[in-house]
């Protein structure tokens, strides 16, 4: 099984970081614009809490727009919370957040567990393809990140 992880320092207090990220809302800002990401469910989003279901279609390649249904499956405040996808395009999506304090920041570590379609032909096919996808889609969000929380 693919297994994505990336860690990135961000220069701002654990408070502010972990309100940005745990708004759901806050899922169109760091996703690249060509995603056409939008959130169909629920409306208006409330709170991040265990159990919350969200739906929202994303084109992730070729511009076809896909439905994708994530639940938000455990949440310790201010330290980490996890997110399942229930439908969508991959065979799994287990996408765990951490946040920890440390000297200029926060810490926030992502580790993402996925699975493709299709089993062994889906991962010969389409695992390159995907890698750099989502290699694509945390840089993108680690530059949005940098930018709206750097200090002047």
């Amino acid at each position: 099984m693919p297994v994505f992880q990336t860690i990135q320092i961000v220069n701002t207090s654990l408070e502010a970081c972990w309100d940005f990220f745990s708004d759901p809302a806050n899922l169109s800002v760091i996703t690249p614009p060509e995603m056409n990401f939008r959130i169909k469910f629920p409306q208006p989003m409330p709170a991040m809490y265990q159990g919350l279901i969200i739906r929202y279609t994303v084109s992730p390649l070729l511009g076809i727009p896909l439905e994708w249904i994530t639940e938000i499956t455990q949440v310790k405040d201010h330290e980490y919370f996890v997110d399942n996808q229930l439908k969508g395009p991959f065979r799994l999506w287990h996408h765990q957040h951490f946040f920890r304090e440390v000297p200029g920041g926060v810490e926030m570590r992502d580790v993402v567990n996925y699975e493709l379609p299709l089993g062994k032909f889906g991962e010969f096919f389409g695992l390159g393809i995907v890698q750099k996808r989502v290699q694509g889609i945390f840089d993108f969000r680690s530059a949005v990140i940098e930018k709206k929380f750097s200090r002047f």
